[in-house]
């Protein structure tokens, strides 16, 4: 049985569409899909089998964060013009959170931008990276410093997908859903089982779907709190050179050190952070991270989004009346130091 989640965001109005494909019907275009090299070999036949278009070209690309930069952009945007694509014309995502993120950002900018629709194919694409429309690629600098927001025109959520997952990128999702579940749903943490993966994962889409229809380019404060473990993860990803980590699990270790400055500024129980320790070590993600260099991932912080005039943002989780997720940009330096000499 299919289930639509709509997200408004006023400016535009789509349907993520949860529950098994069997037709994509989009007659009148003139369609580019994009996908990696391994799911070419998975699913790419099966879905061509069910798009009924005008006409379908594929982009075959390196997945990974690695492969995530302006390099592999070009390369879609190349595929792109020789196929001819017209302003009408629509891109496909089949593919995982790196695959979403770089197909939402090609189509924003080809001729100012196009349609795109989206196919997540892990477990952290369908809760996070295709519901919401941030689309960029990473540098030197850091993670998604380069991008846009260009909402889909359509998600479509269908599970088989994960049934040739690896694990570890089922994990990497699972640590997408504690972080959102933590922030916006926390006592749904409480009895977290992985038998009830497609309960969470539609709820997880529904609280982010919400999330983004009330705070769609982060001008609240309130899309901004998606990002909690975030700045230490990608602190994380950049000091491996996004090559160690997952995306996901690099999120699993950055909560676990948010939650650790929390605990150190006295907003959040010691109970509650071990909870949420003890659940991502219980699940099978990474929970610590060693620090190469104290002060060059303290640099790094400033490199992050939320980052405003030299001044530093953590999304942190609090324990007050209610567990929920805020931003803090009043650290000390010399706390968050002592916290990152615990890590060292």
């Amino acid at each position: 049985m299919k289930k639509n989640i709509i997200v408004d965001t006023g400016s535009q109005k789509y349907p993520v569409t949860i529950g098994k494909i069997s037709s994509l019907k989009f007659e009148d275009k003139n369609i580019l899909l994009i996908t990696s090299k391994n799911l070419e070999h998975l699913y790419l036949e099966y879905v061509l089998s069910i798009i009924k278009a005008k006409s379908v070209s594929v982009c075959v690309i390196d997945d990974g964060e690695a492969h995530k930069n302006m390099q592999t952009i070009d390369k879609i945007l190349e595929s792109a013009f020789s196929h001819k694509l017209h302003r009408n014309a629509l891109m496909m995502a089949l593919g995982g959170g790196v695959i979403t993120d770089m197909v939402g950002f090609a189509s924003g900018i080809f001729q100012r931008g196009i349609d795109f629709i989206s196919i997540p194919t892990t477990l952290l694409a369908m809760v996070d990276a295709s519901v919401g429309g941030k689309c960029g690629v990473n540098n030197k600098y850091g993670k998604n410093l380069i991008g846009l927001f260009h909402q889909p025109k359509q998600v479509f959520v269908d599970t088989i997908f994960l049934r040739t997952l690896p694990e570890r990128e089922f994990l990497a999702g699972v640590a997408e859903i504690i972080k959102i579940f933590a922030c916006f749903e926390y006592a749904l943490l409480q009895d977290f089982n992985m038998r009830d993966i497609e309960f969470y994962i539609q709820r997880g889409i529904e609280l982010k779907a919400s999330v983004v229809t009330q705070d769609e380019k982060e001008k609240h404060g309130l899309r901004a709190l998606l990002n909690y473990g975030h700045t230490f993860g990608h602190a994380i990803e950049l000091e491996s050179e996004y090559s160690e980590f997952l995306h996901g699990e690099a999120v699993s270790m950055g909560i676990v050190m948010a939650n650790r400055l929390s605990v150190k500024l006295g907003i959040l129980s010691s109970e509650i952070s071990d909870f949420i320790h003890d659940l991502l070590k219980r699940v099978g993600l990474p929970t610590q991270y060693k620090i190469k260099d104290i002060d060059t991932f303290y640099n790094a912080f400033f490199y992050d989004k939320k980052s405003l005039d030299s001044k530093l943002h953590f999304v942190l989780l609090e324990s007050k009346e209610i567990i929920k997720a805020d931003i803090h940009n009043d650290i000390d330096k010399q706390i968050l130091y002592e916290v990152l000499h615990e890590f060292a």
